[in-house]
């Protein structure tokens, strides 16, 4: 092969897979329907992107190209059809990422929710120690301002997505499971089914599994030897001891372990639920051998991931923070972090619903999350590849919530809406488009700030 075709670029797991081929020196292009900022950044690296359906752009040589698509894309796409039809060789992007994981350390981070930050810190310890390590992450890790991380070392990172079964690609030597809800029942069907996945997910870790403690995975799901790990629970076999946040709302511990305590870490980046992922993720690298002082020196300067619990402002007298949450359980973690960061302080939240089967089918806890903030600002439904469905709207989630303050409002609206709002902590949630809003949100409270 000499030529990868890309059809959905923009999605974060392809784009760090294009990042991936370009490096190794293939001739790398692709479409996606909307261009971004990370589109614009792959152009920049060399990688030509295109926003139309185009099929005449494949590359004419069939037998020297591999087309690689995410399954996000509709089946009926010019180019997808093509590519099929015409005998390209044409993979998943799960696949396609199982292929690449073949014959290397494969260390997996799966769940539901806390995955993307999980494997990310996991990369930066891996990274920071001097061990090494390619990573295929679920975000931009603001250590390193990429979702892709290359090493001279055979030992890869990866987020292990559930979405479609993608993670059933992969075959992890060491795998941590975050958590597992009930999503993706468009997929799935029902929570039998996804956890049916999970337990088929746990069956090809063959080393060591890292579960969070209670999920419905454990030693009779898998050959790999069992730990679990917990925020508060003691019998896991590693929790934070007398964990604490500071002024910043950022955790210091002690970590329990199977082999004793290891005093003095401090988590880089606020709140309890990253606190929490940064147990998995040291649980992980000193299973893998990383020596106990270099994972906590690693822990202490990690930056985060951009767009979970990522501080924009940050004033006694005015906030803003946006996070990735788009699942009830994501939110009611992250809002209760928001607590914990910012007690006593007014929380007003932005919303935007991530798909129509999703908001049909969580629309109740959907309710019941956004309802422990103290003013809910919500917006229309993101469709992303869905069809509308009839009756349902972003009215089903907000007829229900008890919030004390709540407004339902289209995303034209917002700015607008927002340049008259008194606000003290201002945070956006969603998967779909509202990040589009953080920069002019950020710019607009600066202005504030400053009396402008």
């Amino acid at each position: 092969m000499k030529n990868v075709y890309f059809i959905g670029i923009g999605g974060i797991g392809m784009s760090a897979l294009a990042r991936y081929y370009k490096f190794k020196g293939y001739n790398v292009a692709g479409y996606d329907r909307t261009p971004s900022d990370l589109t614009f950044a792959l152009e920049r690296e060399g990688i030509d992107v295109h926003y139309q359906d185009l099929p005449e752009l494949l590359p004419e040589d069939k037998n020297e190209t591999l087309v690689v698509y995410t399954p996000a894309v509709p089946a009926d796409l010019g180019e997808l059809k093509k590519a099929q039809e015409e005998g390209y060789l044409t993979l998943k992007r799960s696949r396609t990422l199982g292929e690449v994981a073949k014959g290397q350390r494969c260390l997996a981070v799966a769940g539901t929710h806390g995955k993307t930050t999980t494997s990310t810190l996991i990369a930066h310890i891996l990274t920071h120690s001097g061990e090494g390590c390619s990573a295929f992450l679920g975000g931009i890790s603001r250590n390193y301002g990429t979702n892709l991380l290359m090493s001279e070392n055979p030992t890869i990172v990866a987020e292990a997505d559930e979405f479609d079964r993608s993670f059933l690609q992969l075959f992890p030597e060491i795998a941590v499971i975050t958590a597992v809800d009930a999503d993706h029942l468009d997929i799935y069907g029902d929570y039998a089914h996804v956890v049916e996945a999970f337990k088929a997910f746990a069956s090809q870790v063959s080393g060591i599994l890292i579960a969070k403690k209670g999920i419905p995975v454990g030693p009779a799901d898998t050959k790999a030897k069992v730990y679990t790990y917990h925020y508060t629970d003691t019998s896991a076999d590693f929790y934070p001891v007398s964990a604490q946040p500071d002024a910043c709302g950022c955790f210091h511990y002690d970590l329990y372990t199977p082999d004793g305590v290891i005093p003095g870490f401090k988590v880089g980046t606020p709140g309890w639920v990253n606190c929490e992922n940064s147990v998995a993720a040291a649980a992980v690298a000193l299973c893998y051998g990383i020596d106990p002082e270099a994972v906590k020196a690693a822990i202490a300067c990690f930056e985060g991931v951009k767009r979970r619990l990522e501080v924009h402002v940050n004033t006694p007298k005015l906030s803003y923070v946006d996070d990735y949450a788009h699942h009830p359980a994501e939110l009611s973690s992250a809002i209760t972090s928001l607590r914990n960061i910012f007690p006593g302080r007014k929380i007003t939240a932005i919303f935007q619903p991530h798909l129509f089967t999703r908001t049909r089918d969580f629309a109740a806890e959907f309710a019941a999350s956004l309802s422990l903030v103290d003013k809910l600002i919500l917006l229309d439904i993101y469709p992303a590849r869905e069809e509308p469905i009839p009756g349902v709207t972003s009215e089903i989630i907000f007829k229900d919530v008890t919030a004390p303050e709540k407004v339902l409002i289209k995303k034209e609206q917002l700015m607008d809406y927002l340049s008259e709002e008194p606000l003290d902590v201002l945070v956006t949630f969603g998967a779909g488009n509202v990040d589009r809003f953080i920069e002019p949100i950020t710019e607009m409270l600066n202005k504030r700030l400053s009396g402008n």
